[in-house]
This record gives C-alpha cells, structure tokens and sequence, in this order.
C-alpha cells in the first residue's frame, strides 16, 4: 500500500501578493540542490491517525513551532515517487530565524559504519509563488496552483 504523508502549506498575503512558506530537507543528498528540492513540511501518517493531526504534528516536529488556525483543505496529489501528499492551507507567520526541526540519524559517509545527525529541515523561506513555482519539488507544484485558486475565490 502506498505510504500517504500529510503536511501543511503555511501562506501569508504581502503587499506584492501571497507568500509561501517552503522547507528545505536536511542531509546530505540535499546540500547541494536548491531549485526544484522545497517543499512543504509534511511527513507520514500513523496507523488509524487522520491527515489534519499528522499534518499539524509534522509542521511542528519539523519547525518548532505549533500550526495553530483553521486548516484549508488542498487535496491529495502523488509524488514522483508514488508516496501520496494530503495537502492543507493555513494563514499564518512565521520566522525562519526560529526554525527548530527535528534530526534524523544517517550512516554518512555511506558504508563508513560511522553515523551523523542531521536536521529533516535545514532552512526554510518565504517565497513568492512564481519564486516557488521555481523551488518546489516538481511534484507539490499543483499545490501552488490550488492555493492560489482557493485565495482567488476568498479563501
């Protein structure tokens, strides 16, 4: 069965326009790539847990920081690798000095027996949408495309 994960798409509305919240993974097959590695912080769901409590759970194990407001629904979409994303919109600020995620522990070098830690999100940033249309993951573009559809509606 596909691995479903749930994340949250943090926006805030700028005099330019809509900002987008985008997170970059930490570690080091990401170091080096920018455009087209962002994304929204997400991760997966537990057995029996519903999408908007992983979601929440995930932006602050990934952030620091609690989601806290009403969630927007934007959808499920699938990734290049076949993993399914259920997708949330939340109004809100943050500031990415704060960023406080999570570490995860990789054998680096591979095959070396040694082990590092490394943070699951290394930075994140505001974008505006044509700035993250160019950021994220080729796969969580429509999630750009829904947002701006819900704020065009009133959302």
């Amino acid at each position: 069965m596909p691995i479903t994960s749930a994340g949250i798409l943090m926006y805030r509305l700028h005099e330019d326009g809509p900002q987008v919240l985008l997170a970059h993974p930490g570690g080091p097959f990401w170091r080096r790539r920018d455009e087209g590695a962002w994304m929204l912080p997400k991760g997966e769901l537990q057995p029996g847990e519903e999408a908007e409590a992983a979601a929440r759970r995930e932006f602050e194990e990934e952030l620091g920081v609690p989601a806290v407001g009403s969630l927007h629904p934007l959808g499920r979409l699938r990734q290049r690798g076949g993993k399914w994303v259920e997708a949330f919109a939340l109004e809100g600020e943050f500031d990415p000095v704060a960023l406080r995620s999570n570490v995860f522990e990789l054998e680096w070098p591979p095959r070396s027996g040694q082990h590092a830690s490394f943070p699951e999100i290394d930075r994140v940033a505001w974008f505006a949408l044509a700035q993250a249309r160019a950021r994220i993951l080729p796969s969580q573009e429509t999630l750009l495309d829904r947002l701006e559809a819900y704020l065009a509606n009133g959302g």
